[in-house]
């Protein structure tokens, strides 16, 4: 048997696959399974033990931490490659109508997804979605929806040796054991859920100044401007500067970087995702959007959020009140969250 898992584009969501990835092979232990995903997100199911092969979907290039290195393909590129392959069956994760109609194109005979976005006749079996849900949550439905039985929904990642050779080498100067490494994340895939630059301030400031702590930096390289002008808006100096290391790291290597910390704070993002994933602690910021469908599946995490009527929105309609839900978590309320877990080294 055949099969295919569509749940291309961003890494939070990839990571969220996992537990869905292990059930499914589970319970199709012989068959080969595939899966189709981003560049760079995708990556970090290279060594994922629940699938044979990931086919990179790389088309529109629209968000700017999904552009691959090989050359992008046409949507009827990828109809004709996974015609050829002939799977017997796919699991359209991805809740978007093209994905539906690519899998639909390609001519695979049993097509189980959300029945979202009015592609519910592009499927063979569909599957109501519930938003109230968590994402983790909401893939399992699909398989029990396939009578296919769940017994489990931890998450995993796996760290290749060499990556895990390379964050030790560039931690090195700063593995003193009586100082502790946070990663301060001030970016997201939408500019919409960023708290403000002056709160990712003073935050790294309380922590270099009156804890000790060394702060780090990473993401896409276009992503140090920002981080540039949040160093800028420090007055004060600092007894340790933050190290920025956006656009210097593969995401293997990011992520063996993130094992080694102890907190990650910022914004809702695929860093975060990661994080957890690896059971780090996570510090997490929400805003617009709602925790209880995309917080850290992990028990040793905060989410920040704001019980303002217009939470959540999820990003839908356009902000009349000036995101009054970012500007409400302080850097005190963060500060206090983020005290905790570094002394507790747990949130549970």
């Amino acid at each position: 048997m055949k099969i295919l898992v569509v749940r291309y584009r961003f890494i939070g969501d990839t990571i969220l696959t996992v537990p869905f990835l292990r059930n499914l092979r589970r319970a199709y232990p012989y068959a080969k399974i595939d899966m189709l995903v981003s560049p760079m997100s995708g990556d970090l199911l290279e060594t994922c033990p629940y699938v044979d092969n990931l086919i990179y979907f790389d088309t529109t290039r629209k968000h700017r931490y999904e552009h691959g290195a090989m050359e992008k393909k046409s949507f009827l590129h990828y109809v004709k490659l996974l015609k050829n392959e002939k799977y017997d069956k796919a699991y359209v994760l991805k809740r978007s109508l093209s994905s539906a109609a690519l899998c639909a194109f390609a001519g695979i005979k049993s097509r189980v997804g959300f029945n979202t976005e009015g592609r519910g006749l592009l499927l063979t079996k569909k599957v109501p979605y519930d938003r109230d849900k968590h994402e983790v949550e909401s893939f399992l439905d699909v398989l029990k929806a396939d009578n296919v039985p769940v017994f489990d929904d931890y998450l995993e990642l796996w760290l290749k040796n060499e990556d895990i050779k390379e964050a030790e080498e560039i931690l090195a100067p700063y593995s003193n054991s009586q100082m502790k490494k946070v990663i301060v994340h001030a970016t997201s895939g939408n500019i919409n859920k960023q708290w403000k630059k002056e709160y990712f301030a003073n935050v790294i400031e309380k922590l270099s100044n009156e804890k000790n702590i060394q702060v780090f930096h990473m993401g896409a390289g276009s992503d140090s401007i920002i981080y540039d002008e949040i160093r800028s808006l420090i007055k004060n100096p600092l007894k340790i500067e933050p190290v920025n290391l956006c656009g210097k790291l593969n995401i293997g290597v990011s992520a063996a970087v993130i094992s080694k910390m102890d907190l990650v704070f910022g914004n809702d993002s695929g860093t975060l995702h990661i994080a957890g994933a690896l059971d780090v602690p996570t510090v997490v910021i929400y805003g617009p959007m709602d925790y209880r469908k995309w917080h850290i599946w992990n028990s040793n995490t905060k989410a920040l959020y704001s019980k303002i009527s217009c939470y959540p929105c999820n990003l839908k309609t356009k902000c009349k009140n000036g995101y009054a839900c970012l500007e409400q978590i302080t850097p005190n309320i963060a500060m206090n969250f983020i005290e905790e877990a570094l002394s507790t080294k747990s949130l549970l």
